[in-house]
């Protein structure tokens, strides 16, 4: 099945724009694999940790991760985890020093049987300005 989802960045040190993307993918996709459609999406480099977590507010301590150390990365599905409990969101955090955070958020109605696997992942729309994973700094 394909699922619609919807990644928005909620902060980043170098944040300085609203940015958000649909995509279409397939509902067996890891969170591992999600992990590479969002940095190739925002073409960030893959050069540091992350980790996907479950909570109601980013902040907030009762969370469920998905790491490396856990390893629940390459084996949890977005089938598995959606649809989410009732106030419950899911969360993206890239590089725990610049601290990229995207909330990901499926579509409850977009559930659809594909033509074709070869198509997906795709994004379907983008709003905003990508974000710069590094910025050019002035000397």
């Amino acid at each position: 099945m394909i699922f619609t989802i919807k990644i928005k960045l909620l902060f980043g040190t170098f944040a300085e724009n609203h940015w958000e993307s649909t995509i279409e993918l397939d509902s067996k996709t890891t969170l591992e694999d999600l992990h590479f459609i969002i940095q190739d999406i925002v073409e960030f480099d893959y050069d540091h940790l992350y980790e996907f977590f479950i909570s109601r507010t980013p902040t907030s301590r009762d969370k469920v991760r998905f790491d490396d150390e856990n390893e629940k990365l390459y084996s949890t599905t977005l089938e598995n985890l959606f649809p989410l409990d009732k106030g419950r969101n899911l969360y993206y955090l890239f590089d725990y020093g610049d601290h990229w955070l995207f909330r990901v958020s499926k579509n409850r109605y977009s559930i659809k049987e594909p033509v074709s696997m070869e198509d997906f992942p795709r994004m379907i729309e983008e709003s905003g300005e990508r974000p710069e994973q590094y910025p050019a700094w002035e000397e």
